[in-house]
């Protein structure tokens, strides 16, 4: 229980927000589209990194029908670089159930939204909240934080026990109407002041709610994969400004192109580094001649590619310059 109401503490939360809410791309024009893309591309990746990528696509893919309109290819190379790629032909299958199904518009009710392909819990919740301003809990990594601390709950939040105290606190918060303003706010404070690790409580317009006697050591979590190590071999093969690659067979990467796999050898031009999920991949590159099955395409017209490879072939070029 809180020490006041739930009334008293969104009017203190409320009035933080209004100084000091991030301005965010999608806040500015918060369409149910613009929210749905969003959600997406904000899974599993930072607010920062996600801006840029807004920007783009809503330039190239403004509404529902446009995206339900275009290639694949076309969806995946504006995705390009965000990762986690299932998202993005989610978003592209999403929006042609929307059009199909709903003549264009994403309807507002939960059970309809989680129908749509890519659509779980949260992000039905996210968009209920964000689009259609109803006042329902969101809990995102920083409001579950917000929530924990406010409680001062000593339970793993990942269990079904923890998952259902913070939906029903969460739910004791809510205001009559205005749910957009609610869970925005509440983001926003988990984001930038009662951040992971040691908050700032002093700043924090609702510490006098707060009933966590040691925050940095909550939310209780399920302690971390260890991370293994992988070690992949690929080739890069290159003819007067051409680059042969190959179609991903899937599942990671699928509808994006990469570089030919390769034997392991002791003639490496390069070997990269980067993280996906719990693995840590060491990429290493050797030439090769092209084999059959292997498709070139020119260098300044690339089809959508994984990150990773994609800063190979620019390193690459970036020593040649």
């Amino acid at each position: 229980m809180l020490k006041n109401t739930a009334a008293d503490f969104n009017k203190a939360l409320q009035k933080w927000f209004r100084a000091h809410g991030r301005v965010l791309p999608w806040r500015s024009h918060p369409s149910p589209y613009a929210v749905l893309v969003s959600e997406f591309m904000l899974q599993q990746t930072t607010v920062a990194a996600v801006q840029p990528y807004f920007r783009r696509w809503m330039r190239r893919f403004p509404d529902v029908a446009s995206l339900a309109a275009a290639p694949e290819e076309d969806v995946m190379k504006h995705w390009e670089g965000l990762g986690y790629y299932s998202r993005a032909r989610n978003l592209h299958r999403a929006a042609k159930a929307i059009l199909s199904c709903f003549g264009g518009m994403i309807p507002g009710d939960l059970d309809l939204l989680c129908a749509l392909p890519g659509v779980g819990p949260y992000t039905a919740s996210a968009l209920a909240a964000f689009a259609f301003d109803q006042p329902v809990p969101v809990l995102d990594a920083n409001i579950q934080r917000v929530i924990a601390r406010l409680f001062d709950f000593h339970e793993n939040i990942a269990t079904a026990a923890g998952k259902k105290f913070l939906h029903q606190a969460a739910a004791s918060l809510l205001p009559k109407k205005g749910g957009r303003c609610h869970a925005s706010a509440l983001m926003d404070l988990g984001a930038t002041v009662c951040r992971a690790g040691q908050p700032d409580c002093a700043g924090c317009p609702v510490r006098g709610f707060c009933q966590a006697t040691d925050p940095a050591l909550l939310p209780i979590k399920p302690a971390k994969k260890a991370i293994t190590q992988l070690e992949d071999w690929r080739a890069l093969s290159l003819r007067e400004g051409e680059i042969f690659l190959i179609p991903s067979p899937g599942p990671l990467w699928k509808g994006l192109w990469t570089l030919p796999a390769a034997e392991p050898c002791s003639e490496v031009i390069g070997s990269f580094s980067y993280a996906i999920t719990r693995y840590k991949v060491n990429l290493h590159v050797i030439h090769a001649e092209p084999l059959p099955g292997w498709q070139a395409f020119s260098m300044q017209n690339l089809p959508p590619m994984p990150s990773p490879h994609r800063k190979v072939i620019d390193a690459f070029l970036l020593q040649k310059k």
